[in-house]
């Protein structure tokens, strides 16, 4: 039933090397590239409140009903109510 093209221990071979020598060095190249990326100095823009954006017609069912899901309160400023 095999294709007979590459026996079962050729087969084991080339994926443990392709592992040790592709997957292993590119997730630690991303990762490094992500910390590095981290400790950069982000300048946020001023927030300008948009009128036609953030339209709430209720609050939100979980906490003050002011927060999103996701809120993160170093980046994302709050709605006001009227």
């Amino acid at each position: 039933l095999s294709s007979g093209t590459h026996s079962e221990e050729g087969s084991g071979r080339l994926w443990r090397t392709l592992t040790y020598f592709v997957v292993l060095p590119g997730v630690a190249v991303s990762m490094l590239n992500a910390y590095l990326k981290s400790q950069e100095h982000h300048e946020w823009p001023k927030f300008v409140l948009y009128p036609h954006l953030r339209i709430q017609t209720k609050p939100f069912p979980w906490g003050n009903g002011n927060h999103t899901l996701f809120h993160n309160h170093h980046i994302n400023p709050l709605p006001t109510r009227v």
